[in-house]
């Protein structure tokens, strides 16, 4: 132990001597693994906040819930689109019987929703337009993620009876209202007035321009219906959807996947050998297809950042072969004192790795600058992962480039060492 740590020691000392005595070379050196790993972390880096906004774009779905849908989420253009096309809409009476049918060991609440983009909101002189407005059932909250900060949610009466209130998004209550107290106070919409019981938590925009319910206008189902137009084939009017929650002791939903889609077919009456005429859709299709997609983006953008690595690591093996070149006197010196050939190799080895981890730290410092830069809406990140990826990097380089000129010292005869000029 104390030999290795010796060893190390007397390693760090040379190298960092040899680094010190060629300064300028030592930075041109560092600046080609310095650009590599920027070139690296920084594409990284990126790649994990974009994905990380996109998803976020996403949570308003919920997590351990179920969807039923005329469409899946995963439409293959290539699939019988007319078959999907041809099916019926979600319709109240099956979310009732869903509501029935369903065990409650196998959910958590049944939700019906529907919404509707590009609608008006008026209160007084002040109005906001491309609201969406939102009709859903007394169980949506369980499903979904409605962050009520004043005010409260929606009671049972409220929605069997269809009353006209309404919960809205902090954007549509800060025009409407813009000297507060939105709570209590009347808007109208499509010709009826709202009274607003509830405001949501402000979430700002996300990667898409959007927002998940800062425009968000949410009012009971029953209300929703007396004003839209609702066709049971989806086509001249809004189509809903209906979500069920799942248990968090159901790995995978696999259970509530099996009795939604048992009842689903008898209600609709669909015989065994007849295909579902519903899509049962969850949000890791979601997830899953956006995981890929910047997998790929990824794995692109490290190749491209390792051509400027690979470049890196050549000025670094230059630069050993230099150096072992400038030192072989000095080579022949310490192996005539009884220095061991490992002695010869860790040395110059410790000196490409250190050379590398240098710049890779140089690298990984333009890269935390960088995050600090705002890019609109996008939040970049540097997280450890991608730090020690880095610097793992940087220390395989190292040990690459310098493996060869390394091994070359390592087995110089003293002798012809010594006589070296």
């Amino acid at each position: 132990m104390l030999l290795t740590l010796r060893l190390v020691l007397e390693s760090f000392a040379f190298a960092w001597q040899a680094l010190k005595a060629n300064l300028l070379r030592t930075i041109l050196s560092l600046l080609g693994v310095t650009v590599g790993i920027f070139s690296i972390i920084a594409v990284f880096m990126v790649v994990d906040s974009l994905e990380a906004s996109v998803r976020s774009s996403f949570d308003f779905l919920g997590e351990k819930v179920i969807y039923v849908n005329k469409w899946p989420w995963n439409f293959d253009p290539s699939s019988p689109w007319w078959k999907f096309f041809n099916r019926p809409v979600p319709t109240v009476r099956e979310f009732r019987q869903l509501q029935k049918m369903l065990p409650a060991t196998s959910q958590r609440g049944v939700a019906i929703f529907v919404a509707k983009a590009g609608n008006t909101l008026k209160a007084d002189a002040n109005s906001v337009s491309d609201c969406v407005l939102q009709g859903v059932s007394y169980d949506f909250r369980v499903t979904s993620n409605v962050p009520v900060e004043q005010g409260r949610y929606f009671t049972a009466q409220e929605m069997d009876g269809g009353r006209t209130v309404a919960i809205i998004g902090a954007t549509i209550a800060e025009n409407l209202f813009p000297q507060g107290g939105a709570v209590g106070r009347q808007f109208k919409t499509k010709g009826r007035y709202f009274t607003v019981i509830g405001v949501m938590k402000k979430e700002g925009n996300n990667l898409f321009g959007g927002s998940s319910n800062d425009a968000n206008c949410l009012i009971p189902y029953n209300a929703f219906a007396g004003i839209f137009a609702m066709s049971s084939t989806g086509m001249g009017g809004p189509s809903p959807s209906i979500a069920v929650k799942g248990l968090d002791d159901d790995p995978g939903l696999l259970s509530l996947e099996a009795e939604m889609r048992g009842t689903l077919r008898n209600i609709r009456g669909l015989k065994p050998r007849q295909d579902d005429s519903f899509a049962l859709n969850r949000p890791e299709m979601v997830a899953s297809a956006v995981g890929k997609l910047f997998n790929v983006i990824g794995i692109a953008g490290a190749i491209i950042g390792s051509f400027a690595m690979l470049v890196g690591g050549f000025g670094i093996a230059n630069i050993m072969f230099v150096s072992v070149r400038e030192r072989t006197n000095i080579i022949g010196i310490q192996k005539s004192l009884g220095a061991k050939n490992y002695f010869i190799l860790f040395q110059f080895l410790f000196e490409a790795v250190f050379l590398c981890l240098l710049g890779g730290l140089v690298g990984i410092a333009l890269v935390w600058l960088v995050s600090l830069v705002q890019l609109g809406d996008l939040t970049l990140k540097l997280s450890a992962g991608n730090v020690s990826l880095g610097l793992l990097v940087s220390v395989g380089i190292g040990i690459l480039a310098g493996i060869i000129p390394a091994v070359m010292a390592a087995n110089l005869d003293p002798v012809i060492a010594i006589r070296a000029k």
